[in-house]
């Protein structure tokens, strides 16, 4: 009989022990991957969504508010910020780059962003179907919108007041597909992009024209520019002298507030990493728990299989054949508990994305790293630790001493 199966049989043999220690080897690391892959997936979109930005100017309130709700799009925005005012600072010397944003609408969860032609080369777009908006009431949208709200090319919607819910639908305006996102693997496969024109004429600015927004951005002011708002500013600096002038004019000269995307980001995920680092501790000592266990399953094992162990011994089997008969058996055990522990963490993520309202924030259980390898290498270090002593004694036992005993 081959060593494997010997050591399975052995194994198997209680099978309440075994399917303890497989139990608490898989708890722990089904916790451990479920923190891993989160952890990897938040710092990914975080990354992704921002890598671009330098700045994002907006009203006052919470600067981490403003960074979730105009880059992220999982907040709502701390107000509204006047157009002429935000015109200022986007033509100011230090800024290379300035994207204007208009929120205020949804459709079916989706947010509506109103926005410019500047959006496209920020992210990079680029279309798989269609066109982008070049006129009010156009709507491009991301790839994951057009499969999650069944939408194609030449299809029409109407958007709904407020960033969640359809509340109060603008059935007066409907908005019409004219092109589909590429996937981006970010923030904007999951958008609706249009004309910040679009978003004033949902909320009763009726003489707005997309040909009278490219005059403004030439420099053509009209009366009623005073009542227009935007909701906030993407900014990318001119020089590197702007990281330090740019926020400090903005938040001291004007009531205005400037945030930036990668404080306010190191400081969200700071504060997810201290209950992060909490249940990650909280899997090491269940992984600890488990290695004892296998441990004593081995040694307490190991001292009933005493005589068999002997007896093999006087039929030819090597000390060394001992030796591995015991590592391996503690390999198995942790071997099987990880890959458990690896599946349900993965299923488990899987589960809790899909019932996720934020799709910018969703969780995907399908999705691999190479970080799992070192679990996988962790379980198996593990169990040959756990199997390491009474793996020696086996070596060491006096077959003498036993079978005269017996």
């Amino acid at each position: 009989m081959s060593p494997f199966k010997i050591s399975w049989k052995n194994i198997w043999s209680k099978p309440l022990n075994a399917s303890l220690n497989i139990l608490l080897i898989a708890s722990g690391t089904a916790i451990l991957t479920i923190l891993l892959l989160a952890s990897t997936q938040i710092e990914d979109k975080l990354e992704k969504n921002s890598k671009d930005i330098d700045l994002v100017v907006g009203a006052k309130g919470s600067p981490l508010q403003l960074i979730l709700s105009s880059i992220y799009y999982i907040d709502f925005p701390t107000g509204n910020i006047p157009m002429n005012e935000a015109k200022k600072l986007m033509k100011s010397p230090f800024v290379k780059c300035a994207v204007p944003l208009a929120l205020g609408d949804n459709y079916n969860g989706v947010r509506i962003v109103g926005t410019d032609s500047n959006y496209i080369s920020l992210y990079g777009l680029t279309t798989q179907s269609g066109k982008f908006w070049d006129a009010d009431l156009e709507a491009t949208i991301g790839a994951n919108v057009a499969k999650e709200q069944n939408l194609k090319v030449g299809d029409t919607f109407f958007g709904g007041h407020g960033l969640t819910e359809m509340k109060d639908e603008h059935k007066d305006h409907a908005y019409k597909v004219v092109g589909i996102l590429a996937p981006q693997q970010n923030v904007t496969d999951n958008l609706i992009l249009t004309a910040i024109g679009s978003v004033w004429k949902m909320h009763g600015d009726e003489g707005h024209t997309e040909e009278e927004h490219h005059d403004h951005e030439h420099g053509t002011e009209a009366n009623h520019d005073e009542d227009r708002e935007f909701t906030s500013l993407l900014i990318q600096y001119r020089s590197s002298m702007a990281v330090a002038m740019f926020p400090m004019m903005v938040n001291q000269t004007t009531n205005m507030q400037a945030a930036s995307p990668a404080q306010e980001s190191t400081r969200l995920f700071s504060l997810i990493g201290v209950g992060v680092d909490t249940l990650q501790w909280f899997a090491v000592l269940i992984m600890f728990i488990a290695a004892i266990s296998v441990f004593v399953n081995l040694y307490n094992s190991l001292k009933e299989r005493s005589y068999d162990l002997a007896i093999m011994r006087t039929l030819g089997a090597s000390k060394g054949k001992l030796f591995s008969l015991i590592i391996l058996e503690g390999l198995i055990l942790t071997l099987i508990g990880t890959l458990i522990g690896i599946a349900l963490g993965h299923g488990i993520l899987h589960l809790i994305g899909n019932y996720q309202e934020s799709s910018q924030a969703k969780m995907n259980g399908l999705l691999f790293i190479n970080e799992e390898f070192y679990l996988l290498a962790a379980g198996l270090l593990i169990g040959i630790v756990a199997a390491i002593i009474p793996a020696i004694q086996a070596y060491q036992s006096n077959i003498s001493k036993i079978l005269a005993k017996n």
